[in-house]
């Protein structure tokens, strides 16, 4: 699953940060670097079905930054972007705990906003390592608070595929790629992980 990750991340997060984030040369790369250290490093060490053990800090892979792709489809400068941007500051210091309390803070004042449940969901994952009861609860909220748009299902497809779940996560992302609009920026990026995805082999058997 490993290699499946990285796959799928590499081509994300390439179309992501070259199409919306027009990074370039060596910014494009270290941002990519940071990225795929962080996905790979679960995928490749990863083991879902054991049950959960809190990690020290500097034990914990790197989150998995994904504020351009979340920008891409919920736009930017808005109310929820405001605390998703102060979430984010706290995810890229690896204080993952703090950023998911930002967000419930968030939640509270907006609790019908689908981009703060997105962005909850993110970042309960990331605190974890992998999907957890709780992060699926928060992509649901965000799939009832905004049921046609493709943003809560893609992102509850990478948390799946992060934790090992390919064929739970290829069914979110096809759901995710029916409901976009044919002119949709951010359609590629959908369509491109479904077919890395479903190139990629299955993980083994537990």
């Amino acid at each position: 699953m490993g290699y499946v990750l990285l796959l799928v991340l590499g081509l994300l997060t390439t179309l992501g940060l070259w199409r919306f984030g027009r990074l370039r040369g060596a910014s494009l790369q270290l941002a990519l670097a940071a990225l795929m250290v962080g996905g790979a490093g679960y995928a490749l060490q990863g083991r879902p079905s054991l049950p959960g053990m809190p990690k020290a800090a500097g034990l914990r892979p790197a989150p998995l930054s994904l504020v351009k792709p979340r920008q891409a489809m919920f736009g930017q400068f808005n109310s929820a972007d405001r605390w998703l941007i102060i979430a984010d500051s706290y995810q890229s210091r690896g204080e993952t705990a703090e950023a998911v309390g930002i967000l419930r803070s968030a939640l509270r004042a907006h609790p019908n906003d689908p981009a703060l449940w997105v962005g909850l969901g993110n970042a309960l994952v990331d605190h974890a390592g992998m999907i957890t009861p709780a992060a699926t609860i928060a992509y649901e909220r965000a799939r009832a608070a905004a049921p046609n748009h493709p943003a809560p299902l893609f992102f509850q497809g990478l948390a799946l595929a992060r934790s090992g779940e390919r064929d739970k996560a290829l069914t979110m992302w096809q759901k995710a790629l029916r409901i976009t609009p044919a002119t949709a920026s951010y359609r590629p990026f959908i369509a491109e992980g479904i077919t890395a995805l479903s190139a990629a082999p299955p993980p083994p058997a537990r």
